[in-house]
């Protein structure tokens, strides 16, 4: 009977597996052909179309791509709008949920309430308010207008989030560094973020790639070519430019690849920082 079990346990895991294995290559079949297509020859897409393995592998539709969209800047734009902005955001985040978690600051629910409902607002409804403030300001077409107002968004997120975490943060802990005599910067600096790293590292990964993956805000406040992101040049240079098959997965390719890059490296981070929970 036990031995039956046990089979009946390794057969439902196989199958489990082998179902796993199944969606795993469904989903990552269109990136599959994308990259395939990426490294053919146009002549070879055209004759063989785009399920075949190139007769020939090249990086020409790559080449030609990176050099007509101006690649490299536009890469540099979307790393300098992300990282910067995934930066303050973590710690305009961290310094709001200070305040409002633990700071236990009047008014601090209502306050909380207004970050939930500016999150939830669309993008559609708030460009035209930002655009005019842009404009009043002097800030249109700066990549300055697009990292304000995505930390502010991002911010809002992070401090729902952060939060709920510090609400429940040790007392304790707490009252026993204030008789230490610790005040409130070292106790945010030294205490709380510490603590609270796993959770901070997550909410920089999810900010990162959030922004990277933004196409609105930046199409409206972005117009000059030299200061567009990533999203945005392989949208328009495809309207602008005649770009064969190869030259399209190319843009598709680069345009993804990145992000991917980027979570590879932070996978372990993020995996930690997951399953640490918002406080340890």
């Amino acid at each position: 009977m036990t031995a039956t079990l046990t089979q009946r346990k390794i057969l439902g895991r196989g199958v489990a597996l082998v179902a796993l294995a199944c969606l795993l290559v469904l989903m990552i079949s269109p990136f599959i052909i994308i990259a395939i297509n990426a490294f053919k020859e146009a002549g070879d897409y055209a004759a063989r179309g785009p399920l075949s393995l190139p007769a020939k592998w090249t990086l020409d539709g790559v080449s030609r791509f990176w050099a007509r969209v101006k690649f490299t800047n536009k890469l540099w734009n979307s790393l300098v709008i992300s990282g910067v902005v995934a930066v303050l955001a973590v710690a305009l985040s961290l310094l709001n949920s200070f305040a409002l978690g633990i700071g236990k600051i009047k008014g601090a629910l209502a306050i909380l309430i207004v970050f939930v409902v500016a999150n939830t607002l669309p993008q559609e409804v708030l460009v035209y308010p930002l655009y005019y403030m842009a404009k009043a300001v002097g800030l249109y077409d700066k990549q300055l207008s697009v990292i304000i107002i995505f930390t502010v968004i991002q911010s809002a997120f992070g401090t729902y989030l952060l939060s709920s975490a510090y609400s429940a943060f040790p007392r304790e802990l707490l009252e026993a560094a204030i008789v230490d005599g610790c005040s409130k910067p070292r106790l945010l600096f030294y205490i709380v973020t510490p603590m609270s790293k796993a959770t901070l590292s997550v909410l920089f990964t999810f900010f990162f790639l959030w922004t990277w993956n933004e196409f609105f805000i930046p199409l409206v406040m972005l117009i000059s070519n030299a200061r567009q992101t990533v999203p945005i040049a392989i949208s328009v240079t495809q309207g602008q430019f005649n770009m064969d098959a190869t030259m399209a997965s190319a843009s598709a390719l680069l345009g993804i690849l990145p992000c991917i890059v980027f979570f590879a490296v932070f996978q372990r981070t993020l995996s930690k920082g997951i399953t640490a929970g918002a406080i340890k």
